[in-house]
């Protein structure tokens, strides 16, 4: 008889699921490329920094003592979200970043055998999740020019979902749904269903005049939902690891809290993130910085032929004519870190967050290259 081996024990589902993709490790390129400086542009993180209000209350932490377990509630801070949108505490959900939340969705509501809709191109863990827990998943594909597609998504989500995510903007691609695309979504939606609507990039949709408010869309809806947001991308907290959750009652909060882990936020998160909410000068200063480098970045990619989807966000998913991999080895030897995308019908897709101007011409510079010379 064969010995037993830790492969034996996994769940077959689990032994099934592909591992979430990070992006290549920046130490790696560095020494793939000796660059002195890695141009990281893989995550969607913030090049901006955070407000000193954050660092302040980080200091202050620190010198007060961290031997303590934190708030388990995280009572503070949901009060501080929930007085800034207008919804009472008891209906906002704390996460270690907002994948911990769609995590915990996933554990309390789905069965296995249970159909979750989503979008393709999409951020890989609305898939990975679902399936982890047994669920099935079906991806309605975004139209040739990235734009929703509302005979696909009724005829979607007429199967009868039992949740369904919705990423607006979506990413990869960085497009957003209109109010009234918003509202089609939730309209043909059944009423049994979970929605999930991920705004992990919202502050940076806002500006646009026809970005709709997910919460005054959902606010009214006699139905479950959730928003979810995030501090990692605009509030750049990245680092620490902090996202929420609004629902539309409190029977869901504590249907979550049952399958939470507890402390799953901890002291210094919650600090760095009241101090985050409060400081609006920041917030609109990096959301304005990042805009003015999309419509920069973006402009200059369609001038050079290459095919760029509408960003609402802080990044850009680019069509390089050549097979994504290959690209982002070869920016891999010139010291820049972009993600390859591989989902199917999109295998010559990169995207690139966007970092400060310098490190953008660079990584442009770079890329026009690369493309024009080809695979050799």
């Amino acid at each position: 008889m064969a010995p037993a081996t830790s492969a034996s024990v996994v769940r077959r589902v689990v032994a099934g699921l592909p591992a979430y993709d990070p992006g290549a490790d920046p130490d790696a390129v560095a020494a793939l490329s000796g660059a002195a400086h890695v141009i990281k542009l893989s995550n969607n993180e913030s090049p901006f920094g955070v407000s000193p209000a954050v660092t302040e209350a980080v200091r202050l932490r620190l010198a007060t003592g961290i031997s303590r377990y934190p708030d388990p509630t995280g009572k503070r801070l949901a009060e501080a979200i929930g007085e800034s949108l207008a919804v009472p505490a008891e209906r906002v959900i704390l996460g270690n970043g907002s994948e911990n939340i769609l995590e915990l969705l996933c554990q309390a509501v789905l069965d296995p055998g249970d159909l979750v809709t989503t979008q393709a191109p999409g951020f890989s863990l609305h898939e990975i999740f679902p399936r982890m827990v047994g669920g099935r998943v079906e991806k309605v594909p975004v139209t040739a020019e990235f734009g929703f597609d509302a005979s696909a998504w009724r005829d979607a989500l007429a199967a009868g979902p039992k949740m369904v995510f919705l990423a607006n903007p979506c990413n990869p691609t960085g497009a957003m749904l209109s109010v009234g695309e918003l509202e089609h979504i939730v309209a043909d939606t059944p009423e049994s269903a979970l929605l999930v609507l991920d705004e992990a990039y919202c502050e940076f949709a806002r500006p646009h005049p026809s970005y709709p408010d997910g919460l005054a869309v959902l606010r009214e809806q006699d139905r479950p939902w959730i928003v979810l947001r995030t501090f990692s991308k605009a509030y750049g907290l990245a680092g620490i690891r902090v996202g929420y959750g609004v629902a539309s009652d409190a029977a869901l909060v504590q249907a979550l809290d049952r399958v939470r882990a507890p402390y799953n936020v901890n002291q210094l998160a919650q600090d760095a993130a009241i101090a985050a909410l409060g400081d609006h000068a920041h917030l609109a200063e990096t959301v304005r910085r990042t805009s003015l480098e999309i419509a920069r970045v973006t402009d200059q990619l369609r001038e050079a032929d290459f095919r760029v989807a509408p960003s609402s966000a802080n990044f850009v998913f680019i069509d390089t004519g050549r097979r994504s991999d290959w690209v982002a080895q070869e920016l891999h030897r010139v010291g820049i870190v972009v993600k390859a995308w591989r989902e199917p019908g999109y295998e010559n897709f990169i995207r690139a967050s966007l970092s400060l101007p310098e490190d953008n011409d660079v990584f442009l510079r770079c890329l026009m290259q690369i493309c024009a010379k080809g695979e050799q």
